[in-house]
């Protein structure tokens, strides 16, 4: 049983990565889809957890995503898996792209097919963050929800470099986390 689960999170990080192009965000985006909603083998909660991991780890969110979620799903042999299988696809297509970088960076249709693309990419990002954010409204606190407003409108209105914020927001998850373990003990 084990081993099909094994097989079935190798084959399914084989194919997001493979069929995946925009960046690490896009494969999260698609992890969710795959492992939350189809397999359910990470329920909500626990996928926004593991994707707050990976993304505060460094390196590439798309192999800290399958990380975090190939060691949920089958402790270190599905960490392994999952890190396998998501590092082939891109492996063999920079591979090939490198033989051939200078016929694809002067030929038109590559381009165009490439900007298209980013389209693509930007409405896959915008379906997960609404997806994975209405539930998180609902359910948590107005505290995070303003600090996850905040963040956002510090990073993108006012050019606030990424690690402030992301340095700022672990500070308030280390007082907070102290002043509800000290106001348990009163």
């Amino acid at each position: 049983m084990k081993n099909n689960k094994l097989i079935q999170l190798f084959v399914s990080t084989l194919y997001l990565s493979a069929f995946t192009f925009g960046g690490g965000y896009v494969i999260v985006t698609l992890m969710k889809k795959k492992f939350v909603d189809t397999l359910h083998w990470i329920d909500q909660d626990e996928m926004l957890d593991l994707v707050a991991i990976a993304q505060s780890s460094p390196g590439a969110i798309a192999v800290n995503g399958a990380i975090v979620v190939g060691y949920k799903i089958a402790g270190i042999p599905g960490l392994l898996v999952s890190i396998l299988g998501t590092i082939i696809p891109p492996f063999i297509i920079i591979s090939a792209i490198s033989v051939f970088y200078e016929i694809f960076q002067s030929h038109i249709y590559v381009k165009l097919v490439l900007d298209g693309m980013q389209a693509g990419v930007g409405a896959v990002i915008c379906s997960v963050v609404y997806d994975m954010s209405k539930d998180l409204i609902k359910t948590k606190s107005w505290m995070n929800n303003a600090i996850m407003i905040i963040a956002f409108v510090v990073t993108c209105f006012f050019n606030v470099n990424v690690i402030y914020v992301v340095l700022i927001c672990i500070a308030i998850g280390i007082i907070r986390t102290f002043y509800h373990k000290g106001s348990d003990h009163v």
